[in-house]
C-alpha cells in the first residue's frame, strides 16, 4: 500500500474554489447553490455531523439536467484532487528510489559494483496496453496535465506564464474549458485512436523524463549505467479477442512511433547545433569531428569555422532522410542538405558518439556526457528508432486452427487437431527443422489464416525498419502446452524470425501467459518440457533468458484474491529451479491492473514482495487503463513511480531476505491453508450459487458499461453471458462501480476466521512482505467499498428473493473480512496505520457515494423503459465519475 503523502490541502481547497467560480459562471447560482447544498451534506454525513444522516440529500429534487450538471461537477472536483495528489507524489514511497535503494543495499555489504554488474543484464519494463478502464476523453486528460504545468509555476511562486498571462487566470481558463469539454465520446475507440493516447504518453513523458533519470542514476552509482528500464506496448500488436487488431495496426503503431521519436531527435539535434557554436580558432578539434564535418555537405560560409555545428547539419540531414524512409513524410522542418538514411540507431548514436568524444577530447567532458548531447544519446540508448518495444499477443486456440489449415492446404497432416500432444510436438519440430515454408502465394487461406500470416511477415518487416528491438515478445494467452509455443515458431518461420540450423535462432521471443490457477500450477511442468527440446534449449541459452508471463485479472476470476495471489507467489517460486536447471535466466511478465483484484496497488511493495530469487534484475509490468495517467500523467509523477519500480527491483533481486528458512516454511504453509479456504467461500458464491450470474448482470451496471466506448475490444472473449467468457476487466470494473469491490477480497475473511493460529497470522503480517502486501491491497479495498451504497444496487435485481439471499451473503462476508484484518493487523479502524491514505479515501467518498446514488436511480429509469436519451447520457457519466472518484478500479 502507497504510504501517501497528505495532497496540500490548499491545492485543493484552490482548485475546488476555481470549480466552484466555474460553475457559478457557465451554469448560473441556482446550479451553484443546489450542487453546493448536496456536497456539503454529503461531507457532514461522512464526518459524522448530528443531524447530517439523510444519504441521498437533494438528489431527489434534480432534474435530468440538473442530474447530468451535478455528475460534471462532483467527477470534475475528484479529477482536481487527483491532480493535486499525483503533484504530492501520492504514489511515492518512503525510500522508493534508486539512491535509498543503493545505501540499503550498501548497509548489507553488497556494493555499487554488485549493482552496476546486475544493471549490465537487467531489463525493467513499464508495457503500456489499452485496457478499457480509462473512461477520459484524451481531452480531458490535456487539460487536466496543462493545470498541473500551471500549479507547478504556481509553487514556485511564478506570477505570469511564459507568455504573459497571469497563472491563476490560466488556471481558471483550464478549468472553465473542462466544464465545456463534452466527457463522453460519441464513437467507440478504433486501435488507431488507442495508438495516439498511448503515444501521447511515450512522447510527452517518457521521451524527456527517463533519460533525465538515468542522469540521477549515474550520479548514485558513480558511473554510466547502461539502459536497463525502457518503456513496452501492447497497444497495436494485442490481438487476443480483439479482431481489430490487424496487420496494418501494427504498421501503424509502428510508423507514428518512429514518427513520434524521430521529431524529437530531430529537435534536439537542432537546438545542439545551435548550442554548439565552437569555432577551430578557439579550440582544437578532434580529426573524427573534422571528418564528419567535412562529409556533412554544409558549406555555408557562416559555419565554416564551426565543425560541430557543419557536422550537427550532416547528421541532422541523415536523420531527416530516416525520418522520410520510416514515416513516408518529410520531416517537419526538412532543413538545406540531403542526406542518407541511417540504415539503424547505432549508426545514428555513432555519429553522436563522435561529437562527443571530440568534445571529451578537449576537455569538455561535461559538455560531451551531460548535458543536451548526453540526453540525446541516453534517448537513443532507450528508445532506437522504435519508441517502445511493441508486443504480439494471440490466444494460443487461434494458433492451432491457423496451424491445423496450414498443414492440411500444405498436404503435411489433414487433421492436425486430432493429434495428442506428442504427436503434434514431434510434427512441429520437424516442420522447424525444414527451411521449407509451409505457406504458398498460390494457396487460398481462410480470413483467419492471412491475417495472422500478414501479422508475422509485419513483424519481419518492423524488423528490418526499426531493428530487432521493435519487436522481441510473442505472447501466448492461454498457453496450456508445449505445442502452443512451438505453434508461435512455425508462424515465425513463415516470415524468417524462426531460422534453423545447427544453431537455430528465434529473432522473437514465444512467451507462454499463464493465466488461470491450474495454468499456474501446470506452469513449471510446461517449462520443463519446453527447456528439455534441444533446440528451444539452445536459443534460450544463447538469449541468456526466457520471460514467463502470468496473469493476475483471470487467475483473480477463477478462485479469487487470496488464492491467486498466493498461486502467482507459488508459481514464479516453482520456476525458479526449472529455469536454473536449464541454464537460462527466467524474466517473468506480471499482467497486472488497477484494481486490486487485477494485481494491483503498489508496484513498489508488489516488486519487493516477489518470491526470492524470480526478479533477478528482470521484470516486465503492465500499466493498464486510468493507471496510466495516474502514474504517468505528467512528468513528475512519471519519475516517482519509474524511480519506484527501479529501486524496488533493485532490492528485490539484490538484498538479503529477512526470513530464515524455518520461517518461510511456515508462513508459506499457512498461506496454503489459508488460500485452500479462500478458494472454497469464493467459488461457492461465484460459481456455486444458483442465480448468481443474473444477479451480478443485474445489480452491476455491466451492460451499460458496453456502452461505454472506452476501448476497441469488446468485453466478453465469446457471445455469452457466462462469467467464464467475461474477460476480467468489466467484471473487477462492474464491482467496482456497485462499490462492493468484490474480486478484491470476497473469501478472504472466511479463510482468516477459520485459521486457528492468530499469533502465526499477525506474524506473518508484520515479516513476511508477501502477506503484508496482500493485507495492505486488501485493506484499501475494504476502505473503498460501502455495503449500504451496494445494498441500493442489489435493489436493482428483480427476483427478490434471489437478490436478498446473495446480497446478504456478501455482506456478511464483508464483516467478517474488515473484522478480521482489523484483527490481524492489530487496527481500531480500517487504514489506522496509513492516515494519508486514510485521508485519500475520506476526501473522495463524499464526492462518491451521491454519484452512486443518482446512477442507481437512473439503471432502475433505464431498465424499466424510459427513453429519454439524457438518462442512459447520465448513466455513461456516472460510470465515468465514480471510476476517476475511485481512481484504481479498473
Amino acid at each position: 500500500m502507497a504510504s501517501t503523502p497528505i495532497a496540500n490541502n490548499s491545492d485543493i481547497r484552490f482548485l475546488g474554489k476555481v470549480l466552484g467560480d466555474v460553475i457559478r459562471d457557465y451554469g448560473g447560482e441556482a446550479l451553484f447553490r443546489r450542487i453546493e447544498y448536496i456536497r456539503a451534506a454529503s461531507v457532514d454525513r461522512h464526518r459524522g455531523v448530528a443531524g447530517a444522516d439523510k444519504i441521498d440529500p437533494g438528489l431527489d429534487r434534480l432534474s435530468l439536467d440538473e442530474t447530468l450538471e451535478f455528475v460534471r461537477s462532483f467527477m470534475l472536483f475528484s479529477m482536481l484532487a487527483n491532480l493535486a495528489e499525483d503533484r504530492q507524489g501520492i504514489a511515492a514511497e518512503p525510500g522508493a528510489d534508486v539512491e535509498h535503494a543503493i545505501a540499503r543495499l550498501k548497509a548489507h555489504g553488497i556494493g555499487a559494483d554488485q549493482v552496476a554488474q546486475l544493471l549490465d543484464n537487467a531489463l525493467i519494463a513499464p508495457v503500456l496496453t489499452a485496457h478499457p478502464t480509462e473512461v477520459r476523453r484524451k481531452s480531458m486528460i490535456d487539460h487536466r496535465n496543462r493545470i498541473a504545468e500551471l500549479m507547478r509555476l504556481r509553487d514556485e511562486g511564478v506570477a505570469e506564464t511564459p507568455d504573459g498571462d497571469l497563472v491563476e487566470e490560466a488556471i481558471l481558463r483550464q478549468v472553465a474549458l473542462l466544464w465545456q469539454t463534452r466527457v463522453l465520446r460519441f464513437e467507440r475507440l478504433y486501435v488507431a485512436d488507442e495508438v495516439e493516447t498511448a503515444l501521447s504518453y511515450l512522447s510527452d513523458v517518457f521521451l524527456p523524463t527517463l533519460p533525465a533519470l538515468y542522469a540521477r542514476w549515474d550520479r548514485a552509482l558513480g558511473s554510466r549505467v547502461p539502459p536497463f528500464l525502457k518503456p513496452g506496448n501492447w497497444i497495436g500488436g494485442d490481438r487476443d479477442g480483439n479482431p481489430f487488431v490487424t496487420a496494418d495496426s501494427l504498421r501503424l503503431t509502428l510508423a507514428r512511433s518512429a514518427e513520434a521519436v524521430l521529431s524529437h531527435y530531430l529537435d534536439a539535434v537542432h537546438a545542439l547545433g545551435a548550442e554548439l557554436s565552437i569555432s577551430n580558432h578557439r579550440a582544437k578539434i578532434d580529426a573524427a569531428v573534422a571528418a564528419l564535418a567535412d562529409m556533412s555537405g554544409d558549406g555555408a560560409a557562416s559555419r565554416s569555422d564551426e565543425p560541430y555545428r557543419r557536422a550537427l547539419s550532416g547528421i541532422y540531414a541523415r536523420l531527416a532522410a530516416t525520418y522520410r524512409y520510416l514515416t513516408g513524410k518529410t520531416a517537419p522542418r526538412p532543413g538545406a542538405l540531403k542526406g542518407q538514411p541511417y540504415h539503424d540507431p547505432a549508426a545514428f548514436r555513432a555519429d553522436l558518439a563522435t561529437v562527443a568524444h571530440g568534445l571529451a577530447a578537449r576537455g569538455g567532458e561535461s559538455l560531451a556526457s551531460s548535458g543536451a548531447l548526453g540526453r540525446l544519446i541516453r534517448s537513443v540508448d532507450i528508445f532506437g528508432f522504435h519508441l517502445a518495444t511493441l508486443d504480439l499477443r494471440q490466444n494460443s486456440a487461434v494458433h492451432e486452427r491457423v496451424i491445423a489449415e496450414l498443414l492440411k492446404i500444405a498436404g503435411v497432416e489433414a487433421d492436425y487437431a486430432a493429434l495428442d500432444e506428442d504427436a503434434r510436438i514431434a510434427l512441429l519440430r520437424r516442420e522447424l527443422a525444414s527451411p521449407r515454408p509451409l505457406a504458398s502465394r498460390y494457396a487460398s487461406y481462410s480470413d483467419e489464416t492471412a491475417s495472422e500470416l500478414a501479422i508475422v511477415h509485419a513483424a519481419a518487416e518492423a524488423h528490418q525498419r526499426y531493428g530487432v528491438a521493435a519487436i522481441r515478445q510473442y505472447i501466448v494467452s492461454m498457453a496450456q502446452s508445449v505445442s502452443d509455443l512451438l505453434e508461435v515458431h512455425v508462424l515465425l518461420k513463415e516470415a524468417g524470425l524462426y531460422i534453423p540450423g545447427d544453431a537455430p535462432q528465434a529473432h522473437i521471443m514465444a512467451v507462454p501467459l499463464f493465466e488461470t490457477i491450474g495454468d499456474l500450477d501446470a506452469a513449471p511442468a510446461i517449462m520443463r518440457a519446453w527447456f528439455a527440446l534441444s533446440e528451444v534449449a539452445a536459443i534460450g541459452q544463447a538469449r541468456g533468458h526466457q520471460e514467463v508471463m502470468i496473469g493476475y485479472s483471470d487467475s483473480n476470476k477463477d478462485g479469487g484474491y487470496l488464492t491467486s495471489t498466493w498461486g502467482l507467489s507459488k508459481g514464479s517460486t516453482a520456476l525458479k529451479p526449472v529455469f536454473e536447471e536449464a541454464g537460462i535466466g527466467m524474466q517473468l511478465f506480471h499482467g497486472r491492473g488497477g484494481a486490486v483484484g487485477r494485481g494491483g496497488g503498489s508496484s513498489f511493495q508488489a516488486i519487493q514482495a516477489q518470491p526470492a530469487g524470480t526478479v533477478q534484475g528482470r521484470i516486465r509490468i503492465t500499466e493498464q487503463g486510468e493507471v496510466i495517467a495516474a502514474k504517468y500523467g505528467t512528468r513528475e509523477s512519471a519519475a516517482t513511480n519509474l524511480e519506484a519500480m527501479a529501486s524496488a527491483t533493485l532490492l528485490a533481486s539484490l538484498e538479503p531476505q529477512r526470513l530464515s528458512e524455518a520461517d518461510a516454511n511456515r508462513f508459506e504453509a499457512a498461506m496454503e491453508q489459508l488460500s485452500g479456504t479462500a478458494f472454497k467461500a469464493y467459488r461457492d458464491l461465484v460459481y456455486g450459487t444458483d442465480g448468481f450470474r443474473s444477479f451480478f448482470r443485474q445489480m452491476t451496471p455491466i451492460a451499460e458499461i458496453a456502452g461505454l466506448k472506452i476501448g476497441s475490444r469488446p468485453a466478453s472473449r465469446k457471445k455469452s453471458d457466462a462469467i467464464e467468457d467475461l474477460r476480467a476487466i468489466p467484471w473487477v470494473f462492474s464491482w467496482a462501480q456497485a462499490r462492493v469491490m468484490l474480486p478484491g477480497w470476497f473469501g478472504v475473511g472466511d479463510a482468516l476466521a477459520a485459521f486457528p493460529d492468530r499469533g502465526l497470522l499477525r506474524e506473518m503480517a508484520s515479516d513476511w512482505p508477501l502477506f503484508a502486501s496482500t493485507l495492505a491491497n486488501l485493506e484499501m479495498v475494504l476502505a473503498k467499498s460501502d455495503m449500504g451504497i451496494a445494498e441500493r444496487y442489489a435493489e436493482l435485481v428483480q427476483d427478490r428473493s434471489l437478490a436478498d439471499s446473495i446480497f446478504f451473503r456478501i455482506r456478511d462476508g464483508w464483516h467478517v473480512t474488515h473484522d478480521q484484518l482489523l484483527d490481524v493487523t492489530g487496527q481500531a479502524r480500517l487504514l489506522e496505520k496509513h492516515p494519508a491514505l486514510e485521508s485519500s479515501i475520506r476526501l473522495r467518498l463524499p464526492y462518491i457515494e451521491p454519484l452512486n446514488l443518482l446512477q442507481v436511480e437512473l439503471l432502475k429509469r433505464h431498465r424499466a423503459g424510459e427513453s429519454d436519451p439524457k438518462i442512459e447520457q447520465g448513466i455513461l457519466l456516472s460510470i465515468n465519475a465514480i471510476a476517476t472518484g475511485l481512481r484504481n478500479s479498473g
